[in-house]
């Protein structure tokens, strides 16, 4: 549901969450090794997320990125809407170009009770709690 570029950044950001703490930054070149992602690719992502103030950053030679603690109140919504927009919440599941309430597409009811709550879940929330439920469960990022 979500673009490859939305996908890189939460999983980025929840990364940074995790384990860039206590003023750690974290480079890019690092970050993409241990997300097994592209690293010119997930560069633009992150460089996107912090011109949204979603992640900080710091250049130079011990610099990195890193959450801070407002960054950490962040949303996974928040993060969404930057990287893929409103159409990610809106759009036809299908792909259809015509698809409202008045010309629906075969899935279009079932998908808007699937989107609304998703939008909810994804509305509250934080990556600081995420961060704190996968330390505490040992999930994978």
């Amino acid at each position: 549901m979500f673009s490859k570029s939305c996908q890189y950044a939460i999983r980025a950001a929840l990364y940074l969450a995790v384990h860039a703490v206590d003023g750690a930054r974290i480079g890019v070149r690092e970050l993409a090794d241990k997300l097994e992602v592209p690293q010119p690719f997930l560069a633009k992502v992150l460089q996107q997320m912090v011109r949204g103030h979603l992640i900080s950053s710091v250049k130079g030679p011990r610099g990195g990125f890193f959450l801070s603690e407002r960054n950490q109140e962040v949303t996974l919504k928040q993060i969404v809407l930057s990287i893929d927009g409103p159409d990610a919440f809106t759009s036809c599941i299908l792909g259809l170009p015509v698809c409202s309430g008045t010309h629906p597409c075969p899935l279009h009811f079932q998908a808007m009770a699937y989107r609304e709550g998703l939008n909810y879940q994804l509305k509250y929330q934080a990556i600081g709690d995420l961060a704190q439920r996968i330390s505490r469960e040992e999930m994978n990022i």
